[in-house]
């Protein structure tokens, strides 16, 4: 079996392909009916589909997941979060941990938590 992809809801599709490709740099491969794969496996679908769907109401900011990106410029992608047009609502602003990679925790613009930190050799999970 293999994990395929990732997906996160928004209220406002477009608004959520731009923030994922301007941030990111993350490109649609595919957007069709309220659903959007974006490059990296990561879907965004539209929260009227997916409350239908469902039959449960979408509860932002739940913590109950985390998206996680890794970049070695992580002072520049800090610069590019306070740039952004739309505010930004930080969790933790750019910190180190004691291991000594340093993170930024956010969330994207419909509530979903994100994490983006400095590269971590493989070895370093084992």
């Amino acid at each position: 079996m293999k994990l395929k992809n990732v997906l996160i809801v928004t209220e406002d599709i477009t608004r959520a392909k731009r923030f994922y490709k301007e941030l990111f740099g993350l490109e649609v491969v595919l957007d069709q009916d309220g659903n959007v794969i974006l490059t990296e496996g990561l879907v965004l679908q539209d929260a009227a589909i997916w409350k239908k769907f469902l039959g449960r109401e979408i509860v932002p900011k739940n913590h109950a997941a985390e998206l996680y990106f890794e970049e070695s410029d992580i002072e520049g992608f800090v610069r590019k979060l306070e740039n952004y047009p739309e505010p930004i609502e930080y969790v933790n602003c750019l910190m180190e941990h004691s291991w000594g990679q340093r993170v930024v925790r956010f969330y994207d613009l419909d509530g979903n938590l994100i994490e983006v930190g400095t590269p971590m050799a493989v070895t370093e999970w084992v």
